[in-house]
């Protein structure tokens, strides 16, 4: 190498290395942001629990849901007592460490009274491996309401494989047993990874009857309030939301019915919003496409837009 170009290298180096130099200001700074009320951080605080073992539970329960489906290894009665037994176990694990770590990190935040943050975690998802034959059930009846529901499901195998509605269903049915339960974060870090996956955001507390079917499902919005009766059907962008709220009534309201009712047998088609917590759809009842609605609707009732006028030029 030539002096010049060898010059050139170590000028660069000099610049690279006094760029660097530069850093530890920067973290200087970084640290006493986190002195200021301007800056969220999580420092000198409980740890929080992992978004990714929080998937893996989801992953695992779907294994336990639905045994056989979400897992290369062959299952027959020669082994579906160990594969049950060997997830049922992982899950356990997974889910106590998760709940236990969620309610630490509230009580410290908190300043709450103790709570055996650990044997209650264990305690939760104990009740949680007993609620998963009920569980089991009610999935097995949304599963039966997509087939029924919708003549392109050829099979109950490809709706559990590829439904992004079933995904979001389970999910939430998933996390709605935590959210009964009073934990914390977990609930909500499921439901938003089903969102994420499914386009499909149904809030943990929403509390949803049996054979509830979603068909296609990218937009729906089912908001945290809600109630839903059994055999209900809704089609992609359909929004069971809140009312707008002006800034000082948000806390009143924070523990508040917001959201809307729907009653048994209730089809909602595409694109259709409903919002507020004294709106009730009533029983078998059918709104149509991009209704927007504030207000009740009586049973045995059909909302239809007016058909607009189609002009050809």
């Amino acid at each position: 190498m030539d002096e010049s170009k060898l010059d050139q290298c170590k000028i660069e180096a000099q610049k690279t290395k006094s760029l660097r130099e530069g850093i530890p200001a920067i973290v200087e700074h970084l640290v006493r942001s986190c002195n200021t009320e301007e800056c969220f951080d999580h420092v000198d605080l409980e740890p929080l629990p992992s978004k990714e073992a929080v998937i893996e539970i989801v992953d695992l329960a779907s294994r336990i849901l639905y045994p056989g489906y979400f897992t290369r290894m062959r299952i027959d009665k020669v082994n579906l007592a160990y594969y049950f037994g060997q997830e049922a176990t992982l899950f356990f694990e997974a889910l106590s460490e998760q709940i236990t770590l969620a309610m630490r990190h509230e009580c410290r935040r908190h300043n709450m009274v103790c709570i055996n943050c650990e044997e209650r975690g264990q305690e939760i998802a104990l009740h949680f491996l007993n609620e998963l034959p009920r569980l089991r059930t009610l999935l097995a009846k949304d599963i039966r309401a997509a087939h029924e529901g919708d003549p392109a499901a050829k099979s109950y195998d490809e709706i559990i494989f590829s439904y992004p509605g079933l995904f979001a269903i389970t999910v939430y049915r998933v996390a709605h047993e935590l959210h009964k339960q009073k934990v914390s974060l977990i609930p909500r870090i499921m439901t938003e990874y089903a969102h994420s996956k499914s386009g499909i955001d149904i809030h943990p507390g929403a509390d949803i009857g049996e054979s509830f079917f979603i068909d296609h499902g990218t937009g729906v919005v089912i908001g945290e309030t809600t109630k839903i009766g059994d055999r209900v059907r809704l089609y992609q962008g359909v929004t069971l939301g809140a009312l707008s709220l002006p800034k000082d009534a948000v806390e009143r309201l924070r523990y508040e019915r917001r959201h809307p009712t729907i009653e048994d047998d209730v089809i909602i088609y595409a694109g259709v919003t409903i919002l507020g917590g004294e709106t009730v759809i009533g029983a078998r009842s059918v709104i149509g496409g991009n209704v927007w609605l504030t207000s009740s609707v009586p049973p045995d009732t059909k909302v239809f837009l007016k058909k607009p006028g189609l002009v050809f030029k």
